[in-house]
């Protein structure tokens, strides 16, 4: 039971770091780049919905993003909700098109992306203490049903810690890369 509680803590905590991975590489350096508005939500009839749900993402060129509502009433709430997120973007409207243009990375640009990037990456330690809360509230709970020994419990909350931490010193350093390709001239 616990060794099948390891491995299902690891497989999440694992998961975790490839759902950061996949948000950290959403964040460009200057470049355009169609994922960058992936988690940008718009309010599509009452819901929030990513912006690739209800329009075409396409690259005009290297600095400038195109997004092209499928319907005429979504061309405002697309373009207000592309102006609201916290990436910093300003788009126009030229007809039924929306041009997102990457504005060139000051310093003052930089150090919002590396905010950005600070807080998905606590997000991610977050859950990673949320798995780890949950599996040792499993291991208590077997412990009260005597299903595991006393020292089975400590021994295996040990372990967790030990996961948590491997996991959280991942983090930090998929963070501190990231920092330093956005901080590069």
């Amino acid at each position: 039971m616990i060794a099948e509680l390891k491995k299902t803590l690891e497989g999440k905590m694992q998961k975790s770091l490839e759902v950061l991975k996949l948000d950290l590489q959403k964040v460009r350096t200057g470049r355009a780049h169609v994922g960058l508005l992936d988690h940008v939500q718009v309010d599509y009839y009452g819901s929030l919905v990513p912006v690739n749900q209800v329009a075409n993402i396409t690259l005009v060129d290297a600095r400038t993003i195109g997004v092209q509502p499928w319907e005429k009433p979504m061309l405002q709430k697309v373009e207000k909700a592309i102006r609201d997120s916290d990436l910093g973007l300003n788009p126009s409207s030229q007809g039924d098109l929306i041009r997102v243009p990457m504005p060139a990375l000051t310093e003052e640009r930089r150090r919002d992306l590396i905010k950005v990037v600070k807080n998905e990456g606590e997000d991610t330690k977050i859950a990673l203490r949320n798995l780890r809360r949950d599996a040792n509230a499993h291991l208590k709970d077997a412990l009260k049903k005597h299903e595991i020994p006393e020292d089975d419990e400590r021994k295996a909350q040990d372990e967790v810690q030990k996961f948590t931490d491997k996991y959280v010193a991942e983090v930090d350093k998929m963070l501190a890369y990231k920092e330093a390709e956005l901080m590069q001239v």
